[in-house]
């Protein structure tokens, strides 16, 4: 089978596409990319991926421009679709899977164009204009939310499933902020690393990079040792050795740390499109697998009393309810569909 994987603009996205090209390709298929030259689609599939050709085309978001920038964004977008049209024509693809994102309009639309069936994994508890716009026209339309969904799970990078152990107690704690950082995250870890470094409790803190250089600075002034990133792509590692996460809830990492069987207090960004974080958070307190506070609550209260929260019982749940090779499932429902 040919594939075309498409969408992207933020980790979360280009993380699904990471799982599918890695499925798809262990089982023999050859996979494109067709991602935008904005966003991170570039910084995470240029020089290193599976897939066999990638394209960056010229497209950025509309929801959020007015007047002469929609316009323009418009024009991007309608001039991409072109060109996806080509690409798709040149590879002979025979399905194409959108990830969401801006970065998924062009090639999607032109898979319907071509008459090319058209897939979309939504990857949060609500769903994005762009996925609510095409799904009536979708052969599928997959979510981890949705219990009417032909593949149940989410898709996550095999590391997370090859590391993942149930937490028994708490020897160390992750602060994840996202590729980009979070300051109240950051802040709640500067407010309580004093307490955790007397109970023995390790840190490890992805800051950000634009927050690195503050972060370290309070860090050394409080005497805290910590194990400090400002960005890493060896998350797998990290998320590995931790037995609690603070984290914002950003679909692919609150599903990742969930398929390691990693307990977590989840703090949403309280300006996501549709306040989906927090419907992704809570669809995980929900079901008694997980904690979640808003910010501008009191998180350093919330966090001290989830340090003497049983651990265990949340991380078994979490590993019964995590679902195993979706990634797979979802590249098999395609040849199974297009045949």
């Amino acid at each position: 089978m040919k594939l075309c994987i498409t969408g992207g603009g933020t980790g979360g996205h280009l993380m699904i596409a990471e799982s599918l090209v890695e499925a798809a390709v262990a089982d023999g298929h050859e996979v494109i990319f067709i991602g935008s030259t904005s966003g991170q689609d570039k910084k995470y599939f240029e020089f290193h991926s599976s897939f066999s050709h990638v394209y960056f085309l010229e497209t950025s978001g509309v929801v959020n421009q007015k007047g002469v920038q929609k316009l323009l964004a418009l024009w991007r977008i309608f001039k991409a679709f072109i060109i996806s049209r080509k690409i798709l024509k040149t590879h002979a693809v025979q399905a194409t899977y959108s990830v969401g994102g801006f970065s998924a309009a062009p090639a999607s639309f032109a898979s319907l164009s071509r008459f090319i069936p058209l897939f979309i994994h939504e990857q949060n508890a609500v769903e994005g204009r762009l996925n609510s716009l095409l799904k009536p026209f979708a052969r599928r339309f997959i979510s981890a939310y949705d219990t009417n969904s032909v593949v149940q799970g989410y898709p996550v990078k095999s590391a997370f499933y090859k590391t993942a152990r149930v937490r028994k107690e708490l020897k160390t704690i992750i602060f994840l902020g996202g590729s980009q950082g979070a300051r109240a995250i950051n802040d709640l870890a500067l407010g309580v690393c004093g307490e955790l470094q007397k109970r023995g409790i390790r840190i490890i803190h992805q800051a950000g990079e634009s927050d690195y250089e503050r972060v370290a600075q309070e860090y050394h002034k409080q005497g805290v040792e910590v194990e400090l990133y400002g960005f890493t792509k060896e998350l797998e590692a990290l998320v590995a050795d931790a037995d609690l996460a603070v984290s914002r809830a950003g679909a692919s990492t609150l599903w990742e740390i969930s398929a390691n069987g990693l307990p977590a207090l989840f703090i949403p960004y309280p300006h996501a499109a549709g306040d989906h974080q927090y419907y992704n958070a809570k669809f995980i307190v929900d079901n008694t697998l997980g904690w979640c506070e808003r910010e501008g609550d009191d998180l350093k209260d919330k966090l001290l009393h989830v340090l003497d929260e049983e651990l265990e019982d949340k991380s078994k749940r979490l590993l019964e309810y995590s679902n195993k090779d979706v990634a797979q499932k979802m590249i098999q429902d395609v040849v199974e569909s297009i045949q």
